[in-house]
């Protein structure tokens, strides 16, 4: 792709997503989401091939539906109330749409068949900014909308959101994919608690998004797009397999590590909020992502080829990203300590 047209998409997404998380008009946030999905296509399909084309479409298609729920929520609400702030969405239908809008932008069960498919089609680098960066903006509306919405609603979509983003994880190959469905287990976790504390929802993604981007740039360095792939990488370069196998480990929530923060912090505010029951449920769903984290892992380190060849291996390179890799590998594993000065800052 062009240099001077990647730049372009690149600040149209900054900008999309900057109008969106600081507007408190509703068109400006429907404008700012309209930006960043017109932006990101041309990112996805720049591969050209089929697939990618597919992704695009299907990417494409939801999102235009997910905007145009989102703008008839906004336009119930100000036919009923006169109000087109952010913060007063008071109307029921209104705030059932507005769920429903959100869901379809995130990729929240039930509609989450779209991200998988679109995920697996875009390059890597690409895949991070849509499990990322894309997010945001539906998250800051969350977040902003979250105490006029259903608590019932939510925590049933998180619940089979956590389930079957576990679920269908078991059985994949591609890693893009494995991802996906990670994600959406993630937004399981981060959807119970945004009724009860907002402020968690937002530590949650923060942290998903540093150990996806350690995750997806370690992949990209690598060059694995499926486990078969993964296997054969430990003796090209062992220390960033190992960096991957800690953050595979930080991401299924293993207590040392920083990915068990957000849990233990969910699980604590849902126990305050009696709804204990809600919190083992979910625990016990996080199993399923574990076992899927476990084989990723058990492929990036333990696993070594049949034939190994004959030659040095990397330790050194001289690649910037292998850098920003270190740093946020550092960032997803080691913050766990320092949990009391992070949950006030947040």
């Amino acid at each position: 792709m062009n240099p001077q047209a990647k730049l372009i998409f690149t600040i149209s997404l900054l900008l999309g997503t900057a109008i969106t998380i600081s507007s408190n008009h509703w068109i400006m946030a429907w404008a700012g989401l309209e930006i960043n999905t017109l932006a990101i296509l041309p990112l996805i399909s720049k591969s050209h091939h089929p697939r990618a084309i597919e992704a695009a479409t299907k990417y494409f298609l939801v999102q235009a539906t997910a905007s145009t729920l989102l703008l008839f929520s906004s336009m119930t609400n100000a036919w009923y109330t006169g109000q087109w702030d952010i913060t007063q969405l008071t109307h029921p239908i209104s705030c059932l749409i507005l769920t429903s809008a959100i869901a379809m932008k995130l990729g929240l069960v039930p509609f989450h068949f779209w991200f998988p498919e679109v995920l697996q089609g875009a390059p890597l680098t690409t895949g991070l900014l849509l499990a990322t960066v894309m997010k945001f903006p539906p998250i800051t509306l969350f977040f902003l909308t979250s105490h006029s919405l259903n608590p019932a609603l939510l925590t049933c979509m998180a619940i089979l959101s956590a389930a079957l983003g576990g679920w269908m994880g078991l059985n994949q190959t591609q890693i893009r994919k494995i991802l996906a469905f990670s994600s959406i287990a993630h937004l399981g976790w981060m959807t119970i608690i945004i009724s009860f504390d907002p402020k968690l929802t937002l530590l949650n993604f923060y942290i998903y998004s540093l150990m996806t981007a350690a995750t997806f740039l370690a992949l990209n360095s690598i060059k694995a797009l499926k486990l078969t792939t993964l296997m054969t990488t430990w003796t090209k370069t062992p220390s960033l397999n190992a960096m991957l196998f800690l953050t595979l480990l930080s991401l299924a929530g293993l207590p040392p590590l920083t990915g068990f923060l957000p849990k233990w912090l969910i699980i604590q505010e849902l126990t305050k909020q009696s709804m204990a029951p809600a919190a083992t449920v979910i625990s016990l769903l996080s199993l399923l992502g574990l076992f899927f984290y476990l084989r990723l892992a058990y492929c990036t380190t333990i696993t070594l080829p049949p034939h190994t060849t004959n030659h040095m291996k990397q330790w050194h390179t001289n690649k910037p990203t292998h850098i920003t890799i270190a740093i946020l590998t550092t960032l997803s594993t080691m913050l766990l300590p320092i949990s009391p000065l992070i949950y006030p800052l947040s």
